[in-house]
C-alpha cells in the first residue's frame, strides 16, 4: 500500500491481526472506549495510557478495544534506542540514488484512520517523545524531517499507549504526560476470569492443572507477586509438554518443574 503525502509516495506498513479476546474486567475496557469517543464537532479523542504489571493484558485490552470499534491496528514496539524516524519515516535504499520512504506502523494508522498501540511506551527516550508531541494535542500531526512533510492524522485516528510497572522504564517527561491521559491501570483478573483465560490459551489441558496453575496465581496474587497469568499460560505450556514427553508424568510433579524452570526456585513456595 502507498499513499502520497506532499508530493512524497510513502509505503505503508500492514496492519496487525491475531487472535486475542479481553476476557473479564469489562470495566477498563469501556473506559478505554470511552477514552476515544468524541462528543461533536470539534471534539477530540483523548490518548490514553494503559499502566499495569508485565503480562496483565493491555496489549490484549487495546487490542480487543480496537476491534471493537473495527478498525485496523497497528502495534510499535517501544524500546531505549527508538529513534524519532522510527515512529514516522524511515528512508530505504531501493537502488543507486533512489530512496523508498516507509511510514511507520503509527504514520500508516495516522493516514488510514485505525487504532495505534504504542507497546511499552515508557521504554523510549525523550528526544523519541518529543517528535510525538504535535500529535497527541489538538495539532494532530507529526512532522518528518527525513522525508520533509508534515502528517496529518486522519480524523479517526485513535492512539494508546501501553506502559509497563518496572524499573527498566523511563519517566515520562511532564510535557508528554499531561498529553496521555487518562491512565486506565489493568490489576491481576480474578480467579474465574483467570481461569478463562488459561482455558482459553490452554485448549489441551485438563480443568484440574487450570485450577492448580490458577490457585498458584491467586496465592502469588495475594503477596504481591509480579506473576501473572502470562506466567501461568507458560508453566501450562512446559508441563504440559513434561507430561506428553513421558519426563514428568504426574501432573503435580509436571507443574512444580515448570515453575522451577519458568519462574525460579523461590516461586515454588506458592505452588502447594
Amino acid at each position: 500500500m502507498t499513499v502520497e503525502v506532499e508530493g512524497v509516495l510513502l509505503h505503508l506498513s500492514h496492519p496487525v491481526e491475531y487472535a486475542a479476546e479481553w476476557i473479564g474486567q469489562e470495566e477498563v475496557l469501556r473506559e478505554l472506549l470511552a477514552a476515544w469517543m468524541t462528543l461533536g464537532e470539534g471534539d477530540l479523542p483523548m490518548n490514553p495510557r494503559i499502566t499495569g504489571k508485565p503480562g496483565v493484558g493491555k496489549t490484549t485490552l487495546a487490542y480487543t478495544a480496537a476491534r471493537r470499534l473495527g478498525r485496523e491496528v497497528y502495534i510499535m514496539q517501544g524500546t531505549v534506542d527508538t529513534r524519532p524516524e522510527d515512529l514516522i519515516v524511515q528512508p530505504v535504499v531501493e537502488g543507486p540514488g533512489t530512496l523508498r520512504y516507509v511510514a511507520s506502523p503509527l504514520v500508516t494508522a495516522m493516514l488510514r484512520g485505525g487504532v495505534a498501540i504504542l507497546d511499552e511506551a515508557n521504554r523510549m527516550p525523550e528526544k523519541s517523545w518529543a517528535s510525538l508531541a504535535p500529535l497527541l494535542d489538538a495539532r494532530r500531526y507529526v512532522e518528518s524531517i527525513v522525508a520533509g512533510i508534515k502528517i496529518p492524522a486522519h480524523p479517526e485516528f485513535r492512539l494508546v499507549c501501553t506502559m509497563n510497572e518496572d524499573a527498566s522504564t523511563f519517566d515520562l517527561p511532564e510535557y508528554i504526560f499531561s498529553r496521555l491521559q487518562p491512565q486506565i491501570h489493568v490489576d491481576f483478573p480474578e480467579m474465574e476470569e483467570e481461569l478463562e483465560i488459561l482455558r482459553q490459551n490452554l485448549p489441551m489441558a485438563e480443568e484440574e492443572i487450570l485450577y492448580r496453575i490458577s490457585r498458584f496465581l491467586q496465592a502469588a496474587h495475594e503477596m504481591d507477586e509480579p506473576y501473572t497469568v502470562r506466567d501461568g499460560i507458560n508453566i501450562g505450556r512446559y508441563a504440559l509438554r513434561l507430561m506428553s514427553a513421558g519426563r514428568q508424568p504426574d501432573p503435580e510433579r509436571a507443574l512444580r518443574f515448570a515453575v522451577r524452570h519458568v519462574l525460579g526456585e523461590e516461586a515454588l513456595r506458592y505452588a502447594g
